[in-house]
Formats: C-alpha cells, structure tokens, sequence
C-alpha cells in the first residue's frame, strides 16, 4: 500500500506490483484509491461489500475504470484485448493475462504513475497522479497516442460513499437533468438532490441518469460523517449512472474521448472531504 497523508487526511492507494491480487479485469491497476482516513473520523470511504470483505470486481475506495473500451486485436481472438491502465487480457475468463508495468515516482504531496502498453498498431503513454492538498485529493489522467491507430477512451470514476443512514438525500448536481418517476430506487427531492425512494439490498439500483450538461460537473454527496462532501470535474459528463447498495452509493461520470495519433488528453477530478 502507498500512502498519501498530511495532518488532516490519509490517502491509502494500492501498489500496482505488491497489491497485484487485488487487480482484475476492472479498475485501473495505477492510481486505485483504497482508502480515504480522516484524523478524527476515521474510514470516510465504501464499498459494495465492505466492510466485511475485498473482491476485485467491487472493489472499494476510488476506483476508476478504462475496461469499457478495451483495444482489441484485428487478427487474433476477439476475447484478448488490451485493457487502458490494466494489460493483456482474456475477457471470456476475466483473467488478466500480462499487467502493465508502472514506474512510480512519490514525493510528499503526490504519487505519479507511469506506464507504456502496446497491442498490434496501438502504443499509448498513462500518466496517472494521485495527489493531495489539504482536503482535496485530485486524481489526474493523461494519454499519449504514440502508435499509428486511433484510440477510444472510456474512462470513468466509481468512488463509493456510505450509503446515508441519517437521511435519504444523496447528491446534488450542478447540471438539469431528469429522472424517470417510474424508477423503483431514485427520485428527486424538493431540494433538488437525488434521493432514495426505497433502501436497497446486495444488488442495488443502477440508473443511468439523463442529462443535458454544457459545463463542466459539480457533485455535492451527502456524507454522515462530514455532513457533505464535493467533486469537481474538469470535463462535461457523457453517459451517467448512478448506483448504490446498502452498504455504499456512487455516481460514475463518464469521460469519452478519441485519441489521434501523435495527440494526448488530460483530464482530472478533484474529491474535497
């Protein structure tokens, strides 16, 4: 485990080579946060099954995820693919068959992960930082296009909060959207946040909100330990689920870009607890 702290927070984030069982064909294996501490308050981060246990396809903390968009192959078994941020993969055994290798550079505010991963026409540069000032944890994201093929990214973050026990309010949104009054598990409530309708159980609701965003996206999250807390994106959301169990509730802003050769993006979203 590599460890981000200052006197008010600890950012606990897995270590892609000696954190490897922790890996699937999921989450990115390069700037996994697992855990977010309070000085005072302790654990502020989820789960779908914590606390009573890890498995890689829930994962917990802040995961973030590259697997939607895997680079497959024009002559080889369409189940191995290249996984963004994981490697070498087998999507019909869910099995990773070869990680990418990051180099890591850490200095007291901040750790930068670094990888290289090639498949056929396709070579790309991750650039992953996670770093930490004050109450604000940024997650930060760049790619470079360095092979001769177009690139398609799908990325998003899946940080799980304790699903609220004092109320039923979830999240507000800075951005008009709409949620289908017919939905068994979410509603709006007067004061514009995203509500349960009914407390779930190990299976959860999923709901992919619809929306009409132009700006860049605002997130307050209702938090029984610090009242609320916030994220910011650097970028406007495309597609837009939510979900929750009745252990931990997630919103999962998706950033969708292609990537031409010779070209890089960056992207970024800062947690403020």
């Amino acid at each position: 485990m590599l460890l981000l702290s200052n006197n008010k927070l600890s950012v606990e984030l897995l270590d892609p080579i000696k954190d490897q069982a922790k890996f699937g064909v999921r989450y990115c294996t390069g700037g996994y946060i697992y855990q977010i501490v309070d000085s005072k308050l302790g654990n502020l981060l989820s789960g779908p099954t914590y606390p009573e246990s890890f498995n890689w396809f829930d994962g917990q903390g802040i995961p973030d995820a590259f697997n939607w968009a895997p680079l497959r192959s024009s002559q080889k078994d369409d189940s191995e693919v290249l996984i963004v941020g994981i490697g070498l993969c087998d999507l019909q055994t869910k099995q990773v068959k070869q990680f990418c290798d990051w180099q890591l550079e850490q200095d007291a505010n901040q750790v930068r992960f670094t990888t290289q991963q090639a498949f056929e026409n396709y070579a790309l540069q991750l650039v992953r930082t996670v770093s930490l000032q004050e109450r604000t944890v940024r997650s930060h994201t760049t790619i470079s296009n360095q092979g001769s093929e177009f690139i398609p990214i799908t990325w998003f973050p899946h940080p799980f909060y304790p699903q609220p026990q004092n109320t039923k309010e979830l999240c507000l949104l800075n951005i008009p959207f709409t949620l289908p009054s017919d939905h068994e598990g979410y509603e709006q409530a007067e004061s514009g946040f995203i509500q349960r309708k009914a407390w779930p159980e190990q299976k959860g609701f999923y709901l992919p909100i619809e929306h009409q965003a132009q700006q860049a996206l605002t997130i307050l999250q209702r938090h029984d330990q610090l009242g609320l807390v916030g994220a910011t994106c650097s970028y406007v959301p495309d597609y837009f689920p939510i979900w929750g169990n009745q252990n931990t509730f997630s919103w999962e802003p998706f950033f969708q870009h292609i990537v031409a050769p010779t070209k890089a993006v960056s992207w970024w979203i800062d947690y403020h607890f």
